[in-house]
């Protein structure tokens, strides 16, 4: 079995706050992130989430994260298209982009939780009849691209200034930069045929196997088999995620709350669950050692080089930070993982160029559970 080689150490986060007092979760929530990059960690993620204790909109808080760090990645996992104007979505993201100097990574899904609470008030008409999956997606991809309107002669005046219509602010290797969360064979092929960075988490689709790894690593081959037929002029980024809770740095208190979320989690991974034979990975909740000892018998973790925490729910900032600290410190060093340097931090001021990203992927570059 070969070795984990991990270069690319992110974390993903939901965001969590109290009904009555939203403003301290999600500043706790933008410290969080500060956290990361002061650990050296490569990638911050946050989710989007309707309807619930978190953030409604991923280019909103990121715009301010991106306000509060200079070198993290500042990733979104993920975005359900179906409640989003694909044109009017493009245009947050890209303003957000620049003004992370091209650091936003943008993960996208089909889902649409709670939707027969918010279709009517998203859509006007019946949205039951939209295209509400991949075709939105690709919509967005368009807008990011930023080819003009109209046609070679189309011009829009403003004040002082005369200009060819087009998404603004364009930034350039934004569209570069997506992602999807795919969890079924259907949902990794459309990602490699358009060019997609792949978000595989530890919720995956049951298709012809009962076990969770074994469909994972199905997704992950039909992926890349599908890319080599594409003749992908870049690498493509391949991120896994999985529910990793190490508690050496935790008390007493700490590690009993830690064993029973997961223990209160488990019975969902012993079988297919649904109608679509949905199969979810157990959490990882140990000290590092028996940690470790897991995640270097992972036969998927072997095959990719970007790793992201996902971080249970309804826990406190300062139970993310021991996690993140044990991992950084305990875990990642020994999957080969290295911190980013100071020395890799954009001085403030400088101008962002939207660089190159771990794994060769230019620049920078599920609903998942």
């Amino acid at each position: 079995m070969s070795t984990p080689a991990i270069t690319s150490l992110a974390f993903l986060t939901p965001g969590n706050f109290a009904d009555d007092d939203p403003y301290t979760g999600l500043e706790e929530t933008l410290r969080l992130f500060e956290h990361g990059e002061r650990a050296g960690f490569d990638g911050a993620w946050i989710r989007q989430r309707h309807l619930e204790h978190g953030v409604a909109s991923a280019a909103v808080f990121l715009t301010a994260a991106s306000q509060r760090t200079e070198r993290i990645e500042l990733g979104t996992a993920v975005i359900p298209i179906g409640y989003e104007n694909p044109f009017r979505l493009a245009e947050d993201l890209a303003l957000a982009d620049v003004l992370s100097r091209g650091r936003l990574q943008i993960g996208f899904s089909t889902g649409m939780p709670h939707a027969d609470l918010l279709g009517d008030l998203v859509h006007d008409g019946d949205w039951r009849r939209l295209d509400l999956s991949y075709g939105r997606i690709a919509r967005v991809l368009d807008n990011l691209r930023g080819d003009h309107l109209g046609g070679p002669d189309t011009v829009i005046h403003s004040p002082g200034n005369v200009q060819r219509p087009r998404l603004q602010p364009h930034s350039p290797g934004l569209a570069h930069r997506v992602w999807y969360g795919g969890g079924s064979l259907r949902s990794v092929r459309w990602a490699a045929e358009n060019g997609l960075g792949l978000l595989t988490g530890n919720i995956v689709t049951g298709e012809g196997t009962d076990d969770f790894t074994t469909a994972q690593l199905n997704l992950l081959a039909e992926y890349r088999r599908r890319l080599s037929a594409q003749g992908a002029e870049r690498p493509a980024r391949v991120a896994l995620g999985r529910v990793i809770v190490p508690f050496d740095g935790a008390d007493a208190a700490g590690r009993a709350r830690y064993r029973a979320y997961a223990a209160a989690r488990h019975a969902r991974t012993l079988a297919p669950q649904g109608p679509k034979r949905t199969l979810f990975a157990p959490d990882v909740v140990g000290t590092a050692e028996q940690i470790l000892e897991h995640l270097t018998a992972d036969p998927v973790l072997a095959q990719v080089s970007e790793l992201r925490l996902e971080l249970p729910y309804e826990f406190h900032r300062e139970e993310y930070e021991q996690i993140l600290h044990d991992t950084r410190h305990l875990i990642a060093p020994e999957l080969g993982w290295r911190p980013a340097s100071p020395a890799d931090a954009r001085p403030a001021g400088t101008p962002g160029t939207g660089g190159t990203g771990p794994a060769g992927f230019e620049p920078a570059s599920s609903h998942m559970r």
